[in-house]
């Protein structure tokens, strides 16, 4: 079952990285393309990051209901499943800004996406906390 937690652990820290750096990497994107007026590297390098971490969000959902249908789902288990299905939300929704991106469309101010992207850390500390507390 080691094996198993290190594998969970390595593609959540992979989907992480994603979670945290795409909203960021959308500001820079958006500035360059006010620059440059076209697509430019940065949007290419948002899109590659975000399509690579969709595999690691992916094999992190599947390693983690291995563990939890071994572990027989204990109820701290319900509470990290529930906020880790906001941080799928904020994915998803990180998604369709880089697809609206891609096309060109900057919808969020700088602000907004600032915001968002801490949005996300105390989600994160949240499943933390109860992971390691286990409350219930």
């Amino acid at each position: 079952m080691d094996w198993l937690k290190i594998i969970h652990l390595l593609a959540v820290m992979g989907w992480m990285t994603s979670i945290f750096a795409v909203p960021r990497a959308l500001i820079y994107w958006k500035r360059e393309h006010a620059r440059l007026g076209d697509f430019g590297p940065l949007g290419d390098l948002t899109i590659r990051l975000y399509r690579f971490s969709a595999g690691l969000g992916v094999i992190a959902l599947i390693t983690g209901i291995w563990l939890g249908w071994i572990w027989g789902f204990p109820a701290w288990l319900h509470l990290k499943i529930g906020l880790v299905l906001l941080l799928v939300v904020h994915y998803v929704w990180t998604g369709r800004m880089v697809l609206l991106a891609t096309r060109g469309i900057f919808r969020e101010s700088d602000m907004f996406l600032r915001i968002f992207n801490e949005i996300s850390v105390f989600v994160v500390i949240a499943v933390l906390w109860a992971v390691v507390v286990k409350p219930f």
